[in-house]
C-alpha cells in the first residue's frame, strides 16, 4: 500500500505573484481569510516566496521553540536591516546570542525599578499638561510619550523636543518598508526615487541623532549605568574582551529606540480607543485605580496590585497585538502537522489572527479583560497569546513594556476619561507594527472627583 504525505491546502496561486497583490492590499484580511477556510496550516506564494501560515499554537511552539534552530528572521526583518544593520531584531546566530547577552543587563529588574519611576513620572507630566475639552490626536501624544521615555531611561537623554522630528522619520522608513519588502526590491534601492530620497533622508536624520548620542557619551567618558554606558563599556569575554564599535552600538540603540517606544505607544492607542468603546471596562478600571492609588500618582510598588489594569492592556494587546505578524525562513527542510515543507519557506505567525481564533478566545471581537484571570490563562495553550514573541528571541524589553503600559494606563486614566471624536476612522495600519491608519483623535474629559 502506497502511503501519501499530507498535501497543504490554500488559495490558486497566480503566475509569477502569486498571492502577493491581495496580500499587499489588505494584509491582515488576507491572513484572516486563510485561516478561516484552509485551516491551521494554508499554503500560498508572495512572488517567488512559498509560505505557510502557522494557525495553531502547537504549531508556534514548534517555530518558535523545538524546532528554533532551523530558522532565521524572514525577509521582513533581513530588509530591516537597511535601517537597522545588525541589531537584536535583525542579527542571527552567534552574533545575536553576543550581543543579547550584552544588552540583557539593561533590563535586570533592579534597573526596571529605576525605570518605572521615570515612566509614572512622565506619565504625571502629560496628564498635567492636557485641557478638559479639548481634542487632539492620542497616537501623537503616546508616541511623543514613549520616545520621551526610551530617550530618558536607555540613553539618558531629552528628546521630548525632537520628538515630532524623530516621530515623522521613524514613520517614514516604517511606510518605505512596505516597498522595501517586494520581491526585487534590492533594484529599487539605487533608482532616485523621491520616496527613496526621502526613506535616505529620514535615516540620516535618526543616524544623526544616534552618533550624536554616542559620540557624546564616548568624549565625556561618564558612565551613566543606563543602556548607552552598557553598550559603550560592555566587554564580550568569549571573543577576548572586545567592545562594539560606533556602528554596533548604533544598531542596537536604533533598534532599541524604535522597538522601546513604537510597540508599547501602539498598545496604548489602542487601548484608549477600546476603553472608550466599553465603558463598562472602563468603569471597573477607575474603581480599580480609585481604591489603589487613594488620589496619589502610580509607582512600581503598586504594579502588583493594579490587577485589572494589566488585564485591560493584556486585552489591548490581544486585539491589536503591536507585532501583528512575525516571520521565520527556514534553512533546512522541516516537518509541521504531519507536512513536508521545502527549506527556505517562510512561515507567518499572526498573533493577530491568533488573539482572534474562538477556539481559544470565545465571541473574540468583544473586549474582555476577564479573560486574564489566571484560570483562564491556564485553560489555555500557551502559544494562543504571544504578543512579544516566544523562545529564544524573545522581546528582550518585555517587563520594560509591560511595566510602562501599566504604569501610563494608570497614570492617565486616573484624571482623565478619552471619548472618540465622532469623525475618527478607526483601522488599523499593519507595518512592521500595527498602527492606526488615520490617527486617533479623541475628546478629554476630566473625572469627577479625582485629584491631581
Amino acid at each position: 500500500m502506497v502511503v501519501t504525505a499530507p498535501v497543504p491546502r490554500g488559495p490558486r496561486n497566480l503566475p509569477l505573484v502569486g498571492n502577493l497583490p491581495a496580500f499587499r492590499a489588505r494584509p491582515i484580511q488576507f491572513l484572516m481569510r486563510m485561516a478561516r477556510d484552509y485551516g491551521d496550516l494554508p499554503y500560498f506564494r508572495l512572488g517567488p516566496y512559498p509560505v505557510y501560515l502557522i494557525n495553531h499554537p502547537d504549531f508556534v511552539r514548534e517555530i518558535f521553540v523545538t524546532q528554533q534552530a532551523n530558522f532565521i528572521k524572514s525577509r521582513a526583518l533581513q530588509r530591516a536591516r537597511i535601517l537597522l544593520g545588525e541589531g537584536l531584531l535583525t542579527s542571527e546566530g552567534e552574533f545575536h546570542r553576543r550581543q543579547r547577552r550584552l544588552v540583557q543587563p539593561a533590563f535586570h529588574r533592579e534597573r526596571l525599578a529605576a525605570y518605572g519611576s521615570v515612566m509614572a513620572e512622565y506619565g504625571v507630566r502629560l496628564r498635567e499638561r492636557w485641557k478638559s475639552g479639548s481634542t487632539l490626536d492620542v497616537a501623537d501624544e503616546m508616541m511623543r510619550l514613549t520616545l520621551a521615555i526610551v530617550g530618558k531611561t536607555l540613553f539618558s537623554a531629552d528628546v521630548e523636543t525632537e520628538a515630532s522630528e524623530i516621530g515623522q522619520s521613524l514613520t517614514t522608513v516604517l511606510k518605505m518598508f512596505r516597498v522595501l519588502m517586494l520581491p526585487f526590491s534590492e533594484y529599487l534601492e539605487k533608482l532616485p526615487l523621491p520616496s527613496m530620497r526621502r526613506f535616505e533622508k529620514a535615516q540620516a536624520r535618526l543616524d544623526s541623532i544616534i552618533y550624536g548620542l554616542i559620540h557624546e557619551r564616548r568624549k565625556s567618558g561618564q558612565d551613566t549605568g543606563d543602556l548607552l554606558s552598557m553598550l559603550l563599556l560592555a566587554q564580550d569575554d568569549e571573543t577576548g574582551g572586545a567592545g562594539m564599535t560606533d556602528q554596533q552600538v548604533r544598531d542596537e540603540a536604533l533598534t532599541l529606540f524604535l522597538a522601546g517606544h513604537e510597540t508599547t505607544a501602539n498598545a496604548l492607542t489602542w487601548t484608549w480607543y477600546l476603553l472608550s468603546q466599553n465603558p463598562d471596562c472602563e468603569r471597573l478600571l477607575h474603581e480599580e485605580l480609585d481604591r489603589v492609588l487613594e488620589g496619589r500618582p502610580p509607582g512600581v510598588a503598586d504594579l502588583p496590585n493594579l490587577r485589572y489594569t494589566e488585564k485591560v492592556l493584556a486585552e489591548a494587546m490581544r486585539l491589536y497585538p503591536p507585532a501583528w505578524a512575525i516571520g521565520r525562513m527556514s534553512t533546512g527542510p522541516f516537518e509541521l502537522g504531519g507536512i513536508k515543507i521545502a527549506a527556505r519557506s517562510i512561515c507567518i505567525a499572526s498573533p493577530y489572527v491568533t488573539h482572534r481564533d474562538p477556539r481559544w478566545f470565545p465571541d473574540p471581537e468583544r473586549f474582555d479583560p476577564e479573560r486574564w484571570t489566571q484560570e483562564a490563562r491556564d485553560a489555555r495553550p500557551k502559544f494562543s497569546y504571544y504578543p512579544f514573541g516566544g523562545g529564544a528571541r524573545i522581546c528582550i524589553g518585555e517587563r520594560f513594556a509591560w511595566m510602562e503600559g501599566v504604569l501610563l494606563i494608570a497614570a492617565l486614566a486616573q484624571k482623565w476619561k478619552l471619548r472618540l471624536d465622532p469623525a475618527q476612522r478607526v483601522e488599523p495600519l499593519p507595518l512592521i507594527t500595527l498602527r492606526t491608519k488615520y490617527g486617533m483623535r479623541m475628546q478629554l474629559l476630566p473625572r469627577t472627583g479625582t485629584t491631581n
